[in-house]
């Protein structure tokens, strides 16, 4: 981009707009306005409202940079360092996953679950921003929550979601491989609802994936490195002892995988078994009740 001697918001959105869309960006002029609102501190009503105005050299300056970022497909979240999801903002860092849409299906059910339980406790495997338990804590006002990353960087962040968001002393985080570092006292009381959106990408799919998620998602967070179940596997077991007697685990999966996550469910004794749509209409999410 060349930098004009006076730039508008309006010659700055026309110029942005046009480089996203060389770059490949389906949504170009969604992003151009909202990257320049954040470069500007305006609200982006602003942009429409009045393209005359004057943008100063450095708010500009700053503006382009974004927009160099988004050119080589750097999600918009990852330039601002934040992510609306459900009815909050998460902090989002290059140690968590960039949360979706998507994932707001396994957010609903769980708080679903959680408002016919009185106090209920969960525990979030790979819980990345926070945002899943984060989410539901927030709905639920008398629930306590667990979240376990392996990545120390993700629990720091999900930490300072919690803080931010007032849920730190309904929520705790632990850095971990699973299960394999939770103590043997957290283990032996159990949980009421168990959830995660693991690592579900087989890594045979991986190459065809946008260029935002694969470049830019830590690829842990992504993928198994193999045919995209490893971690239901292993959940599935641990859930079989940590959910409680009539408890729930609830998962999020990738499209066509429900029918082998069922299996691995209905192995470690869960019943009732059911899945959950996204607004796509994709099967999204399986759980089942942990029979008595």
């Amino acid at each position: 981009m060349n930098p004009q001697e006076a730039d508008t918001l309006g010659s700055l959105m026309t110029e942005a707009t046009a480089q996203l869309k060389q770059a490949g960006c389906d949504t170009a002029r969604l992003d151009a306005r909202i990257l320049l609102a954040a470069a500007c501190d305006i609200d982006a009503s602003r942009i429409m409202a009045w393209p005359e105005d004057v943008v100063t050299a450095g708010h500009a300056q700053a503006f382009r940079q974004m927009i160099e970022r988004r050119s080589a497909r750097e999600p918009v979240a990852r330039i601002l360092g934040q992510r609306d999801f459900w009815r909050h903002r998460f902090k989002v860092t290059t140690d968590t996953l960039d949360p979706r849409p998507d994932s707001e299906t396994l957010v609903e059910w769980a708080i679903e679950l959680a408002a016919d339980l009185t106090q209920p406790d969960l525990i979030d495997f790979g819980t990345g921003t926070g945002c899943l338990l984060l989410s539901v804590l927030g709905d639920v006002p008398g629930a306590t929550g667990v979240g376990v990353d392996i990545s120390a960087g993700a629990v720091e962040c999900a930490v300072e979601n919690a803080v931010a968001l007032g849920l730190n002393q309904r929520s705790q985080f632990v850095v971990s491989d699973w299960d394999c570092d939770l103590d043997a006292q957290t283990k032996a009381a159990g949980f009421d609802i168990m959830l995660s959106n693991p690592p579900y990408i087989a890594q045979s799919e991986m190459a065809g994936l946008a260029p935002e998620v694969r470049d830019f998602d830590p690829f842990n967070a992504l993928s198994d490195g193999a045919d995209g179940l490893t971690a239901y596997r292993k959940l599935a077991r641990i859930a079989g002892q940590l959910v409680r007697s009539a408890g729930w685990v609830i998962f999020e999966i990738g499209q066509g995988q429900e029918e082998a996550v069922h299996h691995l469910l209905a192995q470690q004794g869960f019943g009732n078994i059911q899945y959950r749509r996204d607004l796509g209409g994709i099967i999204r999410c399986v759980g089942g009740q942990k029979r008595g």
